[in-house]
């Protein structure tokens, strides 16, 4: 999934960067209000983490300038201020969760692992396909008890193709939700990654369709059959 973080503590923000690029997400990281509301217009993110304490342009006028343009992204908002006060402002305002400095990064990944879930449909951690399943907590992928061994990347992928089951999923919306802005795609990097999980995960009954012209289909297991 692709992250927005802005957060203007580069120490904090390489820290939470690092740790979110190792559970196989995209991250971009900018410092400021004028940086996170350009972005956050110009491109899709699955994700916002947002500070409050900005300069320049606040966290809460980021957050109320990306809902007056309808947008949907989910956002979780990082504050050094807990006051009942600033947490119902911020919710008012369209976030969907909220977070006090400091606080332990195991809790801040499960926070974002709901929000992804929830920005999914999806209630449960586990993404289902037939006798596969996908724990999206402990990033593992099971064929009934049975692991599968998938990289960091070609988890990222398949992930994006069964939360979206019975849709097409195009190669641009592949790279945009698993490539930040400072990485370098190579022109063939998806169908590598899509070769590379129909090795794995067909034999198992999870077939993965390409639409030419438009990209990856996993059928919904009853349209399948």
């Amino acid at each position: 999934m692709r992250i927005l973080l802005v957060e203007d503590d580069s120490i904090l923000a390489d820290a939470l960067s690092r740790a979110l690029v190792q559970s196989a997400h995209a991250v971009d990281v900018v410092e400021t209000g004028e940086e996170a509301d350009r972005a956050l217009a110009a491109d899709i993110y699955d994700l916002a983490i947002l500070d409050i304490g900005l300069p320049g342009l606040s966290g809460l006028d980021v957050l109320r300038r990306l809902r007056a343009r309808r947008s949907r992204v989910p956002v979780l908002m990082l504050t050094a201020m807990d006051t009942l006060r600033d947490r119902v402002q911020g919710l008012d305002l369209g976030a969907d969760d909220y977070l006090t400095k400091p606080f332990d990064l195991p809790e801040l990944e499960a926070r974002v692992r709901a929000l992804l879930r929830r920005g999914s449909t999806s209630a449960t951690p586990y993404l289902r396909h037939g006798r596969l399943s996908f724990d999206t907590v402990g990033r593992r992928v099971f064929h009934d008890k049975t692991p599968v061994e998938l990289s960091a990347r070609e988890l990222a992928v398949l992930e994006l193709l069964l939360m979206r089951e019975g849709r097409v999923v195009s190669k641009e919306h592949i790279v945009n939700h698993l490539y930040g802005w400072d990485e370098e795609v190579g022109a063939n990097a998806i169908e590598v990654y899509v070769h590379r999980i129909r090795k794995k995960v067909e034999p198992l009954g999870c077939e993965i369709r390409t639409v030419r012209g438009m990209g990856y289909l996993v059928e919904r297991v009853d349209d399948a059959e």
